[in-house]
């Protein structure tokens, strides 16, 4: 038997079955985590607002279109909560805990690529906490969730230029904060 696809998951949650939702939630709790992980810059500060997220995602799941995917929407929706509490208050700290947020690794590459790998993802996750939230909200839906350029304009209320120029400045700081921490 397949598994039930996001729409019909969706459309079962909005009927009354609880079940279904947290069958979504099972299917994208880490991909959400990592979103707010990367947002927040710390294990307990994700924690909770992935929590949050599916909790505001419940509430909201009527305004949900299902004839579009539901990842990018559950992703989007906690980039933007977590982009508001940063806007309320600067996070407290950065962990440098390599265990909570690992890149994909084939596991056929060799141990010394790995650690490679996972230092120059640290790096740029450890440089994109010295940005702004919305700097690094913007990186984040475009590069670690592949929405177009539309797309992230709809979501943050801007124009496309808008987008391309926040973006433009917050690519150039990125690679600013990153050689000057060479």
């Amino acid at each position: 038997m397949s598994e039930p696809s996001d729409r019909s998951l969706v459309l079962r949650t909005l009927a009354g079955d609880a079940n279904a939702f947290g069958q979504l939630v099972k299917r994208y709790q880490i991909s959400v985590y990592n979103v707010c992980y990367r947002m927040m810059g710390a294990p307990q500060p994700a924690e909770d607002m992935t929590q949050e997220t599916f909790l505001r995602a419940y509430e909201r799941l009527q305004t949900f279109d299902s004839a579009r995917p539901f990842g990018p929407w559950i992703r989007t929706v906690a980039t933007n909560h977590c982009l508001n509490a940063l806007k309320r208050e600067r996070p407290v700290f950065v962990s440098l805990d390599e265990s909570q947020v690992q890149p994909s690794e084939n596991p056929t590459t060799d141990p010394e690529t790995q650690a490679i790998r996972r230092e120059q993802a640290d790096t740029v996750r450890r440089a994109m906490q010295q940005l702004s939230p919305a700097a690094r909200a913007i990186i984040e839906l475009r590069h670690f969730q592949g929405l177009r350029y539309e797309e992230i304009a709809g979501e943050l209320g801007l124009s496309i230029s808008a987008v391309k120029s926040r973006l433009f400045r917050a690519r150039k700081e990125l690679a600013e904060i990153l050689k000057s921490n060479e």
